[in-house]
Formats: structure tokens, C-alpha cells, sequence
């Protein structure tokens, strides 16, 4: 997809190639088989939830759609690279991409499994035209409990996927970062140690190439403000503050202008992000840099009325099945990169 935007500076109108990198948390995305070593029982036919093959086959059809759309208001394409947490295993991804709203793009899957006790996990959709996968690894996260140190919190990995977008590499990190049970601060050190391994993959890979770009995603279950991000990771809100290994993060600015990705007690958090090294945001070279970033919220991901109006539109709600997308609405940032004379 091309974009055509005026350079202030140079005074001229330049042809832009564009890429969508999305993340979306989608809601327990479970099949409704029974994994004996999980604790998936809600989500079967026969548990809590009642989880049926009609209502699977919605959740897929409600995710997919999403996916297909996510913006489509600048770059009618959908997005070259989708992160996801919230997924079961293979299979459902299997079913996702292979639903008629995706099956024409062509997706890949990179997935592996994690320790996590409820068997989430978290994955990287990309599309085969415009990614070639290089390498990819998942990097365990090791937490134990604060008040029994030598008891295991078995939380997700982290995915590092390296690859070629449109031809450039590009690093890319999805995580889902632990939960605030217990409270937001008794829980912090988890989040903390999160982003310390998030912190050690992003230097590892500058290590091994200074010129690395890397994009990190995820459902952070902290906010752009939190001591995850401004104290361990050092995330930068302004552009013309970053220095040359500083990270950039958009969301930061949104936040604080009262954007939010999801609801609780009528307050909004933006746990779920996208930052990235600042070689994509104050780019010298004729490679892909950052251009704008933005939270997918369309009316029908959106609950229209009620206690919870103006909540994202949730498969589950307290009030038990609703048959809506997820408890997070969707983000995503555009990539983009001058076109030359000769259309490349």
C-alpha cells in the first residue's frame, strides 16, 4: 500500500510504502476441549462458562473480523504483523486465520507454549507476502511468589521474532506481562522483573547488530507511566527527547490525554502498547520509521448501553456471556517508507 504525505521541509509530496504492526488481547481465545494439564475447565462445554462449539465458532468470527480491520482508515490493507495474547494453542490460530475474513491474506503463525497455568500463551501473526520469518525463540520469564520464594508463578513467555518486513529486518517482541491479582502493588515486582527480561532481550539484540530495530508489544498490565517502563525499560513520550538507544512510546502521550485500551471502575488503563528503539522514530536512512500510532475502538467494539456503556464489547461480562470481541480494544502503529523514482 502506498500513502502520499506533504514534507514540510522539503516542500515536496512524497510516495510512502506502509505497514500496520497491530496487537490485540483477545479474551481468552480457548477451544472447547478439556486440556488435562491446564486449568482450562471453564472454557468447555461442560464448565462454568458453557463454552460450546456455537459460541467458538462466534468468537472466531468476532476476532477475525477485527484483525481484517485494524487501520483500515489510512492503510486499506490489514496489518502486515499482529501480535496476540489470550491464545490457547495452534489450533485456534489454525481456525483464525483460516476463517474467510483472513484466509485470503495469507497469514502465517509463530506460537509456542508456555508454562502459564491457564495455558495462554502469546503469538505472531504476520503475512507471508510481506514477512519472512528469520529467526524466532520464546525467552522463559522466571517469578517467584514474594511471600514463598521458593514457589514458581508460571506466567508467559516472551516471543522475539526476527525477520524481514518488505525486505528490511525488523525485531519484534509480544508479551503479556503478569496479572495486577493481588493489587496493583503487591503484584508490581512481577511486572518488574517482566520488563528487566524485556530489557536484556532489546540490549542482547543491540549487542548483536548496534543498528537493530526493535518493536515491542503486548499487554503490559501496566500503564506508559508505571516504574515497569520509566524507571526499569526508560521509555521516552517525546519524540525530541531520545537519545540514540532510547525507546520510544506513543501510548504514553495518549494516556495521558484520557485514551485508554480498557475500563475498570470508570477509570481507563493503556496496558496495551507498542514501543520501539528510536532508530525508527528519528530515522536517517531510507528504511521503515514510525509514522503514527492509534487504539482500534469502532462503535461495534463498544458496548452501546448499560452499566458498562462505552466498555470495550467483551465476550464475557459479570453479568455471565455477552457474545461480544474482548475485554481490550486493539492497537497498532504505522510503519512507513519513501518510495525511490523507480517505484521500490
Amino acid at each position: 500500500m502506498q500513502l502520499s504525505l506533504f514534507n514540510l521541509f522539503a516542500q515536496e509530496k512524497r510516495e510512502y510504502q506502509i505497514a500496520t504492526i497491530a496487537f490485540y488481547n483477545v479474551e481468552n481465545l480457548f477451544d472447547i476441549e478439556d486440556n488435562p494439564e491446564t486449568f482450562d475447565d471453564d472454557r468447555t462445554a461442560g464448565g462454568k462458562d458453557v463454552w460450546t462449539a456455537e459460541k467458538y465458532t462466534r468468537k472466531i468470527e468476532n476476532i477475525s473480523r477485527v484483525l481484517s480491520e485494524i487501520g483500515c482508515d489510512v492503510n486499506p490493507e490489514p496489518p502486515a504483523i499482529i501480535g496476540l495474547c489470550e491464545i490457547e494453542n495452534s489450533k485456534v490460530l489454525e481456525d483464525l486465520i483460516a476463517h474467510p475474513n483472513l484466509d485470503k491474506y495469507k497469514y502465517g503463525i509463530i506460537h509456542f507454549d508456555s508454562p502459564d497455568e491457564r495455558g495462554v500463551d502469546v503469538a505472531l501473526l504476520y503475512r507471508k507476502q510481506h514477512f519472512t520469518p528469520m529467526d524466532s525463540k520464546n525467552r522463559r520469564l522466571l517469578i517467584y511468589e514474594a511471600e514463598n520464594p521458593s514457589k514458581r508463578d508460571y506466567t508467559r513467555d516472551q516471543l522475539v521474532v526476527t525477520g524481514l518486513l518488505n525486505k528490511e529486518e525488523i525485531n519484534f517482541i509480544v508479551n503479556h506481562w503478569p496479572s495486577r491479582g493481588g493489587g496493583e502493588a503487591r503484584s508490581a515486582y512481577k511486572r518488574e522483573k517482566a520488563a528487566l527480561l524485556n530489557k536484556r532481550i532489546i540490549d542482547s539484540l543491540v549487542n548483536g547488530n548496534p543498528e537493530a530495530k526493535i518493536i515491542s508489544m503486548g499487554d503490559f498490565n501496566d500503564d506508559p507511566t508505571n516504574k515497569s517502563f520509566k524507571k526499569i525499560l526508560k521509555t521516552e513520550a517525546a519524540k525530541n527527547q531520545l537519545a540514540e538507544n532510547s525507546l520510544y512510546n506513543p501510548m504514553e502521550s495518549m494516556l495521558k490525554s484520557g485514551i485508554g485500551s480498557l475500563a475498570y471502575r470508570d477509570s481507563w488503563n493503556l496496558f496495551d502498547q507498542i514501543f520501539m528503539t528510536a532508530n525508527l522514530v528519528n530515522n536517517s536512512d531510507e528504511g521503515f520509521q514510525y509514522y503514527k500510532a492509534g487504539i482500534f475502538n469502532k462503535p461495534y467494539l463498544v458496548t452501546q448501553n448499560g452499566q458498562f456503556k462505552g466498555y470495550p464489547f467483551r465476550t464475557y461480562g459479570y453479568s455471565g456471556y455477552e457474545g461480544g470481541y474482548s475485554d481490550h480494544f486493539p492497537v497498532y502503529i504505522y510503519l512507513i517508507r519513501p518510495i525511490d523514482s523507480n517505484g521500490k
